[in-house]
């Protein structure tokens, strides 16, 4: 048995594999695959339709929000962000604490004045205290990551902006637990973690922010054609929109996102229990209230890591079945990433074998 730790392309629900295996060659009585089907064909869209309207009933989506479905990416999405509505005023505030906030101020910078909220750090561990923010009362929007699966990190709090709208990029715990949207102006979410393969990015934005689009937007970026067309402008990556929507049935029978939230804090907590009783023969290190439930980085042998006993560590996981836990090659070390789809008992077989690497090496 392989047990997928990967970031992503992550973990999909077994179930849910082996339901669209059944559903591949002919779906329903269409007589064909989702693969085949015209995309504004009657069939298609009602599926297309289902997938967007689950996603408003998980996340309580409020009527004054559109929920769009976009290709490019959460990489797309750093610059669909940023033309969609930087121009409202020509800058924005970007809150950089890690890898892929850092890419989507950079990708900014190209439409418009970006002001970095706190001072670039040599390597990201924590979210900054609000207290030390640079905020710009002009900005068009503030923009943060809420989950760094690079480095770990992640927010435990929403930031206040005092009236500047909030953009969040949430590819990687999206869906694992319940969201104020009403709290943000911009959510998006590729899919490739928690909701489904990749391909897509799961958009949602607030009514008032459309319509302000630089006039370089490119068709495919364009929040106001995308809302306007319901995400069929263009040919959508139909098989995708299809699996994430039974992801999005799976969740619901999970029993929905608060359900799915407890598990995450079950399956995190079994591997940081064993980190913290290692006495630091496995070490974090990311500030204990930001570390993150999704992805989960550590080093084996002490605080810089021992590459010996790392790849050991990988080699033995291997031959368990434990799947991609090799770090990202910026930071190093081990990375379990524990979505929605790995189980609970999974995360306790992680668990059972880092005690015992442990006493076998210490």
């Amino acid at each position: 048995m392989v047990i997928n730790f990967g970031a992503g392309p992550a973990k999909l629900p077994r179930e849910v594999l082996l339901e669209v295996q059944k559903e591949l060659v002919e779906y329903g009585s269409s007589g064909m695959s989702v693969m085949e089907m015209s995309h504004r064909g009657a069939t298609y869209v009602k599926l297309h339709n289902d997938t967007i309207e689950l996603a408003r009933e998980l996340l309580k989506v409020p009527d004054n929000y559109k929920v769009l479905l976009m290709q490019g990416g959460g990489t797309g999405l750093f610059a669909a962000v940023a033309m969609n509505l930087i121009g409202r005023t020509g800058s924005a505030d970007y809150l950089v604490t890690g890898s892929w906030s850092s890419k989507a101020a950079k990708e900014a910078a190209k439409y418009g004045k970006v002001n970095q909220v706190v001072p670039k750090a040599a390597k990201c561990t924590c979210v900054p205290d609000p207290k030390t923010w640079k905020l710009d009362a002009n900005a068009s929007y503030l923009y943060y990551c809420d989950n760094e699966t690079i480095e770990g990190v992640e927010f435990d709090f929403v930031p206040e902006t005092n009236g500047v709208p909030l953009v969040v990029d949430m590819s990687s715990n999206m869906m694992s637990r319940p969201v104020d949207i009403k709290k943000f102006g911009v959510i998006f979410a590729c899919a490739q973690k928690n909701i489904g393969p990749s391909g897509i990015t799961l958009v949602i934005v607030r009514e008032d922010l459309i319509g302000h689009q630089m006039p370089i937007t490119p068709t495919i970026l364009d929040f106001s054609i995308v809302a306007k067309d319901n995400s069929i402008n263009n040919t959508p990556p139909t098989l995708i929109i299809y699996i994430m929507g039974r992801v999005f049935a799976w969740i619901k029978r999970q029993g929905g996102l608060d359900k799915l939230y407890q598990a995450s804090l079950t399956k995190s907590a079994l591997i940081y229990d064993v980190i913290a009783a290692s006495k630091d023969f496995y070490y974090c290190p990311v500030e204990s209230k930001v570390r993150s439930r999704m992805n989960v980085p550590f080093r084996v042998g002490g605080a810089e890591g021992n590459e010996t006993l790392e790849k050991e560590f990988l080699k033995g996981a291997e031959a368990l079945g434990m799947q991609q836990l090799k770090g990202h090659r910026l930071v190093g070390g081990i990375r379990a990433s524990l979505y929605n789809a790995v189980t609970i008992e999974e995360a306790e077989a992680l668990r059972k074998y880092m005690v015992e690497f442990r006493a076998k090496n210490a």
